[in-house]
């Protein structure tokens, strides 16, 4: 009676064709797996695949509430800063303004970032001469604070094209850490500290334009 509702497990007949069916579906997939392994290209350690042609990097002191900007300007004269993060080739990934906005949200919450850093991407080659201009936007103090200003050139090899520290003294100071100068190639023919304020450039276009 047992039976009759199927709540005993019933017993299947053996067939000896569906098992090697199934034996040979499993040395196929094992074989299948070892041929991609087999094609699989080879790791390169220490290889840094980048779009990117040549990094900017400014940072200030960890948690420090000042709020400095980086201007950066191309040889045809496009110009990346907080309020136009793209130009040309160059991208500014983002505005750091010191205490103001160092966060980020994990889980629903605002954890507190340390690092004071802006970051510029030049992401094709045009050649001529970029200029690199530190400005002191908002002090929260009377003390000088420093500002490290790093060019890396990224291809075919990370090579380090200029890196100094600047000291900034108060608020509304600009100054230029860097101008640099490539050929057609991406190759470094020039690098000066010559001054040149970008601020006064971004005036006289306004000026121009109104």
């Amino acid at each position: 009676m047992i039976d009759e509702f199927e709540l005993m497990p019933q017993e299947e007949p053996f067939d000896p064709f569906a098992v090697m069916l199934f034996k040979a579906l499993q040395v196929l997939a094992f074989l299948f797996f070892i041929a991609l392994l087999a094609i699989a290209p080879e790791a390169k350690d220490g290889k840094i695949d980048s779009k990117a042609e040549f990094l900017v990097t400014m940072a200030w002191p960890d948690q420090h509430p000042d709020d400095f900007d980086m201007f950066v300007q191309d040889p045809l004269g496009n110009m990346v800063w907080y309020r136009r993060r793209e130009a040309g080739f160059m991208l500014l990934d983002r505005d750091d303004r010191g205490g103001a906005n160092d966060f980020i949200l994990v889980n629903g919450r605002k954890i507190l970032s340390p690092i004071r850093q802006e970051t510029v991407s030049i992401r094709g080659i045009v050649a001529g001469e970029y200029t690199v201009n530190v400005y002191h936007f908002i002090a929260m103090g009377r003390e000088p604070v420093p500002v490290s200003v790093k060019v890396e050139k990224l291809n075919p090899t990370v090579q380090v094209v200029h890196y100094a520290k600047m000291m900034m003294e108060s608020a509304g100071t600009e100054r230029t850490a860097v101008r640099f100068s490539i050929d057609e190639s991406g190759g470094i023919v020039d690098v000066n500290h010559q001054e040149k304020s970008l601020l006064q450039t971004l005036r006289n276009r306004l000026s121009k334009s109104g």
